[in-house]
């Protein structure tokens, strides 16, 4: 262990209230989501004008960090620019395409609440990888999340199976991949500061995005589009994106990735409350079951787990980063 690493404290508000901010808005993507593709919008096409939307506003920010700060520069080897663009890559545009690709087989509520699992992913990778301590308290509230998804699944199913399935999968392995990204970028953001590794990351992403859409449809889909799509991408890279990607890393950065994991129960219920309102999706006995399950699992997950933090090792230190 490093001993002049960064020590992330157990108790920080403001921490806290970042990260919690971030997950609100966050919830806000599947909605847009879900708007746009009423209109018959592609996936590639969406999550490209996402990107769009936000790239500039990543790459000004980029700019006047590097302006203002020398010390940034020096820190900005190669090898730490193409780990921080890798690790952008992966949380930024590799999950976000699951996601969006699972958004176009499963209603926005449920797709949060899968999504929401990605803290228990968090905890596993840092067991598995990251030389953490495996706190055996926390599984009772992880299976008593999954069995809130399992009686929206069974609902689902019965309803409407079309794609319930691969859907699932699709967005499951999106809180798989953003859970790796979790903590990789942790480590970036300790080298480099978590705006000019947001910066990076993000902009990294969105060239690949913006890429993938320029192969599969060309240049002139851009200009058949409605202004409604142009609306939502809007709304998608700003409130969906820009707004929640620096709050959350910034949280990330004060209170560590599983921390950060933890404050996202804020996230379903907004998702919950206006995809009901706005998109008019069901919300029955099942879905209040099973999403009081879900969010129950989640609150006694953060309980166990800072438990866990503080009779394994001192404060913060579960959130270390491990020498190489």
């Amino acid at each position: 262990m490093n001993p002049s690493a960064p020590i992330a404290p157990v108790n920080d508000p403001l921490g806290y209230s970042l990260a919690v901010a971030g997950a609100v808005l966050f919830s806000t993507k599947g909605i847009f989501i879900k708007l746009a593709y009423a209109h018959g919008v592609s996936t590639e096409m969406l999550l490209s004008l996402r990107m769009l939307v936000a790239l500039p506003v990543y790459l000004l920010i980029m700019l006047t960090l590097l302006r203002r700060e020398d010390n940034l520069r020096r820190l900005l080897t190669l090898p730490v620019v193409l780990a921080s663009m890798a690790v952008g890559i992966l949380g930024y545009y590799f999950s976000s395409y699951l996601d969006f690709l699972g958004l176009n087989f499963l209603t926005a509520q449920y797709e949060r609440l899968v999504l929401f699992t990605y803290p228990f992913f968090v905890l596993l990778f840092g067991v598995w990888f990251f030389g953490d301590r495996m706190a055996w308290r926390v599984v009772p509230p992880m299976l008593v999340s999954y069995a809130g998804l399992l009686v929206i699944f069974g609902w689902n199913l019965a309803i409407s199976p079309d794609g319930l399935l691969t859907g699932t999968l699709l967005v499951l392995g999106s809180a798989i991949s953003f859970a790796l990204y979790q903590h990789l970028a942790k480590r970036q953001m300790l080298l480099i500061g978590a705006g000019l590794f947001t910066c990076i990351g993000m902009s990294t992403a969105a060239v690949v995005a913006i890429a993938q859409n320029l192969i599969v449809a060309g240049p002139a889909s851009y200009g058949n589009l409605a202004p409604e799509i142009w609306g939502y991408g809007l709304a998608l890279g700003l409130l969906g994106t820009v707004l929640p990607s620096f709050l959350m890393n910034a949280g990330m950065a004060r209170i560590g990735a599983r921390a950060t994991a933890s404050t996202g129960a804020f996230g379903p219920i907004v998702t919950i409350i206006i995809a009901v309102w706005v998109l008019g999706e069901p919300f029955t006995l099942f879905h209040a079951i099973g999403t009081a399950l879900v969010l129950t699992g989640s609150v006694l997950f953060t309980r166990a787990e800072r438990q866990a933090r503080a009779e394994f090792l001192p404060p913060g230190l579960l959130d270390s980063p491990k020498p190489l």
